[in-house]
């Protein structure tokens, strides 16, 4: 094999590789129906941080910025509720509401939120059955290091602003793992759905 060909046969395997990537990292996918704005919030069950039995139907009468976020391993998860901490004052000063549903217990976000003093919830999905309802689930994209653990399935990142009526007013599925939505629009969509 000579050197032009062994390069042109690497070239080849990384163009692979990065639409590989690209493909399975970015969504593709369109915002599920039961999700997009002018839908009631869709009746489900999860468990809050005390093992009590919460219902999204109790969110009727509160403004709600809910995050669907994928666990304590993912980085960018971590990141996003760190920097949602920052505003959480402005969120509650609103009339509103945070929370995250997760696949796993965030004890990252609850140590995060002791730190900024703040008391946003989480909302626990282990068996991944509001991800399956709503549409959300990422199949076999936990890392491998990580599936032990997890198991191999997670939830793709989502972001919901929910009016007081129980109303969607705001989607945003993550167009790829890293990418969340920034915090202002958030804030600017709950605005508007408590005006």
């Amino acid at each position: 094999m000579t050197n032009e060909t062994y390069i042109l046969a690497l070239i080849v395997i990384l163009v692979l590789g990065i639409t590989w990537f690209l493909r399975r990292s970015r969504t593709g996918r369109r915002t599920p129906d039961v999700l997009r704005p002018g839908q009631p919030l869709p009746d489900f069950l999860a468990t809050d941080e005390s093992g009590n039995t919460v219902r999204s139907t109790e969110l009727v009468g509160v403004a709600t910025v809910m995050l669907f976020v994928r666990g304590n391993w993912c980085p960018f998860c971590n990141s996003q509720v760190e920097s949602l901490t920052s505003h959480y004052k402005t969120i509650v000063d609103l009339g509103g509401q945070l929370i995250f549903v997760t696949p796993k217990p965030l004890e990252t976000t609850r140590r995060v939120a002791e730190f900024f003093e703040v008391k946003f919830d989480f909302w626990l999905d282990e068996s991944l059955a509001v991800v399956r309802q709503l549409g959300l689930l990422d199949e076999a994209s936990v890392p491998d290091e990580q599936r032990r653990e997890y198991g191999p399935d997670t939830v793709w990142p989502t972001a919901l602003v929910v009016d007081r009526a129980g109303i969607i007013r705001f989607t945003e599925l993550s167009k790829h793992v890293s990418d969340r939505p920034d915090p202002h629009v958030l804030l600017r969509e709950l605005r508007r759905a408590i005006d």
